[in-house]
């Protein structure tokens, strides 16, 4: 009974999934260390959420352009190959955001546009990541792999911001971007060591897959499967309005007490909803027994929703955390559901496009928080705004399940007889 609590490590006796998913926690770690560093140095820089607020813009263009063409693209070419190249340039990306920090001789706006860079290529490597998970595991080990990959992503989340709390006043900001770089290394490692991984199915030539005629094929392909489109609308709903990340360097200094340039409750912000993860990841067990799919996404948005509102009413950074952390547990059962779903439906044909349609609607809702959340933090506050936002996330959401009842319907296939 204790042991299916825990998450299922069965997948970890695959050689080259392991790999992937120990050199995942490093790499992690590494990129969460950019997460801080980018709008705490814009802040640094403009003394403004708004300005902050621009990394919504920043990152969501190349997300959106580049998530969908290079779903495209996974399905046209050897994914390892993808993974290779597209993980090297978000390591040169952190070179040139650690040289340009370290000798002050760009702006706000360079910041913005290396980051820029970074997203694009983060867009495509991220669905390319996704679609090769199926073909290195079987079907039926699908929801705990994502179960892990989820768990060590947010492990990592929390750890690297944490550590970034502690670094900038030891070893300054610059060096945030180094320590990515370096971590990088060890995804390309394991990503080198994989096979070959050309695309099953294929009926066109690979030029004609990587064209927009393939991208609006994607997009056909969710517009007749109304659980995914739902699933996909579940994801903006609760980041488009409840991700609060913007308001974080400005409550850790206002609300929370810490130093300008950031501290140890800057750390804690931005790690409480992977700590929230982490523990539902490694409580994961039961997740595999729930054939309402569909209800279970619902109450846990619900759940991300609350944590999120609450977060933006208190004054303690104890309850702050809790609350956030509240939130990240909701969401990594919706994000595993969500998960399974598409990659139980998909045909590896598909497969790099849905996960490309999946990586913009996950990566891209937080941007859109990010606009809105800038402006209005520094017109209504950051508190008030969090709560608007978490409030909106559970109304939305009751509207889109009323609309679409079957979402609230969908039930996990039955596993195969032995």
């Amino acid at each position: 009974m204790i042991r299916a609590t825990f998450a299922d490590t069965t997948p970890l006796r695959t050689p080259a999934y392991r790999r992937l998913w120990s050199a995942g926690v490093v790499t992690v770690i590494g990129a969460q260390l950019s997460v801080v560093a980018v709008p705490t140095q814009i802040y640094a820089m403009t003394g403004s959420s708004a300005y902050v607020g621009l990394t919504g813009l920043f990152g969501l263009v190349p997300l959106v352009v580049f998530g969908l063409w290079g779903g495209a693209v996974a399905d046209a070419m050897d994914r390892r190959v993808m993974l290779l190249v597209t993980g090297a340039g978000v390591a040169v990306t952190s070179l040139s955001l650690w040289v340009v920090s370290a000798s002050g001789v760009g702006n706000v706006w360079v910041v913005l546009c290396l980051f820029a860079v970074q997203s694009a290529m983060l867009a495509m490597n991220q669905p390319t990541r996704s679609a090769v998970i199926p073909r290195l595991l079987p079907a039926d080990q699908l929801p705990a792999a994502n179960a892990l990959n989820m768990t060590v992503m947010q492990l990592g989340a929390v750890l690297g911001p944490l550590l970034a709390g502690v670094l900038i006043p030891v070893v300054g900001l610059p060096t945030l971007y180094l320590l990515d770089a370096i971590a990088l290394l060890a995804t390309l490692w394991a990503t080198w060591r994989l096979p070959p991984l050309p695309v099953d199915g294929a009926q066109r030539p690979a030029r004609d897959r990587m064209g927009v005629r393939a991208v609006l094929d994607g997009f056909r392909y969710v517009g007749m499967h109304k659980v995914l489109l739902v699933s996909f609308l579940a994801d903006i709903i609760a980041m488009g309005f409840g991700m609060p990340r913007i308001v974080f360097p400005e409550m850790s200094q206002k609300v929370f007490g810490d130093p300008p340039g950031g501290g140890f409750a800057l750390g804690l912000l931005f790690a409480a909803i992977p700590i929230g993860m982490v523990a539902a990841g490694v409580l994961s067990g039961w997740l595999q027994r729930v054939e309402r799919q569909g209800v279970a996404v619902v109450a846990a948005i619900c759940v991300w929703g609350l944590g999120v509102a609450v977060f933006g009413l208190t004054g303690s950074l104890l309850l702050a955390v809790l609350a956030l952390a509240l939130a990240g547990a909701g969401d990594l059962v919706s994000s595993v559901y969500r998960n399974s779903m598409l990659q139980t439906v998909a045909t590896d044909e598909m497969r790099g496009r849905m996960q490309g349609v999946f990586g913009v609607v996950v990566a891209g809702g937080p941007r859109l928080a990010d606009l809105w959340h800038g402006p209005s933090a520094a017109a209504i506050g950051p508190g008030l705004t969090a709560t608007i936002g978490g409030v909106a996330v559970i109304v939305v959401m009751a509207l889109v399940v009323w609309r679409f009842p079957e979402f609230w319907r969908y039930r996990a296939p039955r596993a195969p007889s032995a």
